[in-house]
C-alpha cells in the first residue's frame, strides 16, 4: 500500500490492527482513536505517504505516548499535550516539522500521530520504529541508524513541559522514565527529529498499511463469525503458539513500567499444559511448563481473545479469560546483534538466548 488516505470510519481498523501488533503494550490504542476521530471530525482526513516520497532535507518528527498502559485506563490525556510537545520542540530546534511519523506500529502509539496528523495538517510517513511495541525510548530502529533521540519534548495533563537533551538514547530512557512518572505515570512526547534522509535510513516501512490491513482482517473475519486467528496468521506468516485461560496473573505498575506474569492453562488439544507469559508493557517471553521458550523478543507475541478474536492488552489480562496466541518473526533488522542488544532477551534478564519463533515453532514440534 503506497500513498493513501485515512478517515475517520478507518480508524476502527487502524486501532484494532495496532493492538493487535501492539503484543500487549504500547496502551490501550481505543483512546488514541478516540482521539484521532475528534480531530478527523473538525479538520478531515489524514495523508500517509510512502518514505521515498519524503524530501531528504525534510524535516521528520515521531509523537507519542510514553509511561505505563495501565495508568492510561485512569488517567485519559486531555488531547492537547502531543500538540504542545510538538509545538514546544518545533519552538526549540527553531523549525517547524514537514512530516510526522509514529515511533511504534503497535498499541496507543499507533493512533496518536492520527490524532496529530489530523490537528496539524501533516502528513504521516508509512512506517514506524519498531514495527510492534516495545517498552523503552531507545528500542527503536533509528538508534541502530545513530539517530538521536533529542532533543525530546515532555509535556503532561497538567500543562507541565520539559525539554531533554542527553548522552545517549539509552540515558534519554532514563531521564524521560523519570520525568514521565513523577508526570503521573504517562506523558505525551515529541523526539527522535530527524531528516528525511535519517527517516528513510532507520525506518521500518509500510507498517501503516500493515495495521490497516491488520484491523480490517479483524473486522472481516468477525462478521463472517470466524475468529480472525487463521486469517491473521497466514497474512503475516505467522505462528499458532497456544490456546490457553489465564489461572493466575501477577502485575504491578513499577519504574514507569507494566511488570508480570501470567499463567495459562491449555485449552482444546493443549489441555493438561500451562504456559507462562512474562510482559513489561509488552509480551516478551512465552515458555512451556517445562520452561522451554516458545517464543522470545523482539519476535512478536499477539494475543487475541480465543472466543471473540480482538485484541488483548496487558492491563486487559485477567481471570478465566481465554487467549489465543500467536507469534509473528520480528522485522530483520531486531535480529541483528545491534537489534538483539536493544531489545533481546538478554537485556530484559530472560536466561534464554533469542532463538527465530520459526525455530522454537519447529522445535516444539519435534
Amino acid at each position: 500500500m503506497s500513498g493513501f488516505t485515512v478517515t475517520q470510519e478507518d480508524m476502527e481498523a487502524i486501532a484494532l490492527g495496532g493492538a493487535f501488533l501492539g503484543t500487549g503494550g504500547g496502551g490501550d490504542p481505543y483512546i488514541g482513536k478516540l482521539m484521532a476521530e475528534r480531530a478527523m471530525r473538525q479538520s478531515g482526513p489524514v495523508t500517509v505517504i510512502d518514505p521515498a516520497d519524503v524530501p531528504d532535507d525534510a524535516l521528520c518528527v515521531p509523537v507519542c505516548m510514553m509511561g505505563a498502559p495501565t495508568v492510561m485506563l485512569e488517567k485519559l490525556p486531555n488531547g492537547h499535550e502531543a500538540l504542545g510537545a510538538l509545538a514546544a520542540l518545533e519552538a526549540y530546534l527553531g523549525r517547524k516539522a514537514d512530516y510526522l511519523i509514529c515511533i511504534e506500529a503497535g498499541g496507543l502509539n499507533s493512533t496518536i500521530p492520527f490524532a496529530v496528523s489530523a490537528a496539524t495538517g501533516l502528513p504521516l510517513i508509512d512506517g514506524d520504529g519498531m514495527g510492534r511495541a516495545f517498552p523503552e525510548l531507545q528500542m527503536v530502529s533509528f538508534t541502530m541508524h545513530d539517530v538521536s533521540a533529542t532533543p525530546m519534548v515532555l509535556a503532561d495533563d497538567k500543562g507541565n513541559s520539559s525539554v531533554l537533551n542527553a548522552i545517549s538514547n539509552l540515558w534519554t530512557e532514563r531521564l524521560a522514565r523519570a520525568q514521565t512518572v513523577e508526570m503521573g505515570g504517562a506523558a505525551l512526547v515529541a523526539l527522535y527529529p530527524m531528516s528525511g534522509a535519517e527517516m528513510k535510513r532507520g525506518i521500518l516501512r509500510n507498517t501503516l498499511g500493515l495495521v490497516l490491513e491488520i484491523g480490517r482482517a479483524i473486522q472481516s473475519e468477525r462478521r463472517s463469525n470466524r475468529h480472525p486467528g487463521d486469517a491473521l496468521i497466514k497474512r503475516c506468516g505467522g505462528y499458532d503458539l497456544c490456546t490457553g485461560r489465564v489461572v493466575d496473573i501477577e502485575r504491578k505498575t513499577e519504574g514507569g513500567f507494566a511488570r508480570g506474569r501470567a499463567i495459562l492453562r491449555g485449552l482444546e488439544d493443549q489441555q493438561g499444559k500451562e504456559f507462562y507469559l512474562s510482559f513489561q508493557n509488552e509480551f516478551l517471553c512465552l515458555e512451556d511448563d517445562d520452561g522451554v521458550p516458545l517464543a522470545l523478543t523482539p519476535d512478536l507475541i499477539c494475543a487475541l481473545d480465543a472466543d471473540g478474536g480482538l485484541p488483548v492488552t496487558t492491563e486487559s489480562l485477567r481471570f478465566g479469560l481465554a487467549i489465543r496466541l500467536i507469534g509473528l518473526p520480528a522485522d530483520p533488522q531486531w535480529r541483528t546483534d545491534a537489534g538483539l542488544d536493544l531489545a533481546g532477551p538478554g537485556y530484559f534478564g530472560y536466561a534464554h538466548a533469542f532463538s527465530p519463533i520459526e525455530d522454537l515453532t519447529n522445535a516444539s514440534k519435534t
